[in-house]
């Protein structure tokens, strides 16, 4: 029943309820980062959803499109600027996804959705993460988020899939409240973002 039903309506319930709650924090990062980031205050890019059907995720722009002498971009640590460094560790980067959440690409709680070209990487037991919509937050994202290894971000992915129910939710929900506070796990070791997966 509540995966099927009640999941969907809190959703939309409590990402609507965000989106008007925020709404002047949204404006105002935006218009930072309007400044900041040559008038590119929004990243939009293909992911995977449940059942691996491909949709449009939206989140701010916190890293630059500076290349080297080659038209390579930069590393993203050297790409990230300074009100997106503050923007990503106040997971404030996060907040346009409501706007996914409302349209029901995506859920509060669930996988975060990764790269399409990941998609022809998994396993079987990896790709088990796409049985249910991909979320803001996560048991991963809960258990380490960035600072794990790739296998232990699918172990848990898949946990949450074969637990997923209402008391989970509000357990990770509770959680991800504490290390947005404690800015626990934002970035792996020594870098802006995690390394890429590239396979088993």
């Amino acid at each position: 029943m509540y995966k099927l039903f009640l999941k969907r309506i809190i959703d939309f319930t409590a990402s609507l309820f965000g989106v008007v709650l925020l709404l002047p924090i949204f404006l105002l990062v935006t218009v930072f980062l309007i400044l900041a980031n040559n008038g590119k205050p929004f990243f939009i890019q293909r992911r995977p959803g449940k059942n691996g059907k491909i949709f449009k995720i939206v989140k701010f722009k916190t890293m630059n499109d500076k290349k080297d002498t080659n038209g390579n971009l930069l590393s993203d640590a050297d790409r990230l600027i300074k009100i997106g460094s503050f923007v990503r560790k106040t997971s404030l980067d996060e907040l346009p996804q409501l706007i996914n959440v409302l349209k029901g690409d995506m859920s509060l709680i669930g996988p975060r959705p990764l790269l399409t070209q990941y998609l022809h990487l998994y396993s079987d037991f990896q790709n088990r993460r796409h049985e249910v919509k991909p979320g803001i937050t996560g048991w991963a994202q809960v258990n380490g988020r960035n600072a794990i290894s790739w296998d232990k971000k699918f172990e848990l992915d898949v946990w949450y899939v074969d637990h997923c129910s209402f008391l989970v939710d509000v357990r990770i929900l509770f959680k991800t409240l504490l290390k947005v506070i404690r800015k626990e796990g934002i970035n792996a070791a020594n870098a802006a973002t995690i390394e890429p997966f590239n396979g088993e």
